[in-house]
């Protein structure tokens, strides 16, 4: 026996440490909530544009629909719609960075739609 005390610890002493619960100051607590908290609002934000401008534009094609516009005005605001339902299901899905880009590609091509009447 060496008599070292910087020897390495046993393989009890190692399962200990692999159980120990690790420290969490208040904090950081406190910033993870935060950021759980802005990510839930995100979501609900992405889903519920997307979902409001899935309606508008199926109310849209279904008005330019009955009317005398030419067929591809109710088909760019249908289109613009199926986009923007695809938007609000990735919002719902956490994707809200997609979900942002598929709901400005859906508002443009709603506005492409208009353009056209």
């Amino acid at each position: 026996m060496s008599g070292r005390t910087d020897s390495v610890a046993g393989p009890a002493e190692a399962e200990e440490a692999d159980r120990a619960e690790p420290v969490i100051r208040p904090e950081e607590d406190a910033l993870d909530a935060e950021f759980h908290d802005d990510a839930r609002r995100a979501r609900r934000l992405a889903t519920g544009t997307g979902a409001l401008l899935t309606l508008a534009g199926l109310a849209a094609a279904l008005l330019r629909l009955t009317g005398p516009a030419p067929a591809l005005v109710p088909a760019a605001y249908a289109t613009g719609a199926a986009v923007c339902t695809a938007a609000a299901l990735l919002g719902a899905r956490g994707r809200t960075r997609r979900a942002l880009w598929l709901l400005i590609a859906g508002t443009m091509i709603m506005a492409l739609g208009d353009q056209f009447d």
